[in-house]
């Protein structure tokens, strides 16, 4: 797939995985949008893709309000014209036991990690459907997959994601949409400081190479599914 010229908006874009898939791509000639609630994050990221001969927008964005995500969409296009690459990276994480979770920590958990990407997903679907192509790439996680004490809440929404892109990736590929759910171990990003800097996590650069391998299938190819783990148990 020829990714120069192309327009891609990254949720989550401020730090961790958004950050390292935002520099990626830039770096690949693709029109970024970044998107995240931190608009001073933001300008530092744009600020370093422009030195480095990228095109950026940096639009801060709350992924659980519908006019907020409209307008992200709004302003994409009037400044790009359309949309042609949505990363669902926008992710938060409270790791207890049920008896200890807040509702509000469940809420926040719900919003942001399911209907954030049910909400960026069918923003962008007129654009994609009108053009008959369009890539939605969703950063999930292995605990979507995997049950483990203290992640209830948080694997519920993940088990969520994925079960909504399965479904979505069936109604969307006669548009030539292909829908790619991404699924990583733990990560170096400090996530619910949980992570710590070993050098045999998987590295947010890891997660950004992976999603350029997705987006590199031919397109007669989706590669609906990626399980990403570290080569060796981490200590």
């Amino acid at each position: 797939m020829e990714l120069k010229g192309l327009t891609a908006i990254v949720t989550g874009a401020s730090k961790g995985i958004g950050r390292a898939i935002a520099l990626t791509l830039s770096t690949h000639g693709v029109n970024v949008v970044l998107a995240a609630r931190s608009a001073d994050m933001l300008a530092g990221i744009q600020k370093q893709i422009s030195n480095s001969g990228g095109s950026s927008i940096a639009i801060p964005t709350d992924v659980t309000s519908e006019s907020s995500v409209q307008n992200l969409i709004n302003e994409t296009i009037v400044k790009f014209g359309t949309v042609d690459i949505l990363i669902n990276n926008a992710g938060v994480g409270k790791f207890s036991n049920v008896v200890d979770m807040k509702t509000e920590e469940y809420d926040r958990m719900m919003d942001v990690n399911l209907k954030g990407v049910f909400l960026c997903s069918r923003a962008v679907l007129p654009a994609m459907i009108k053009q008959q192509k369009g890539e939605i790439i969703n950063i999930a996680s292995l605990a979507g997959k995997n049950s483990f004490a203290g992640g209830s809440v948080y694997s519920a929404s993940k088990w969520g994601l994925i079960g909504f892109a399965r479904s979505l990736m069936l109604e969307v590929r006669d548009h030539n949409i292909r829908v790619v759910t991404i699924s990583p171990g733990s990560v170096n990003t400090h996530f619910a400081d949980k992570e710590t800097n070993e050098p045999q996590i998987i590295q947010p650069q890891d997660v950004a190479d992976t999603v350029l391998f997705a987006l590199n299938m031919p397109s007669r190819v989706n590669v609906s599914e990626i399980d990403i783990r570290p080569a060796k148990k981490p200590r």
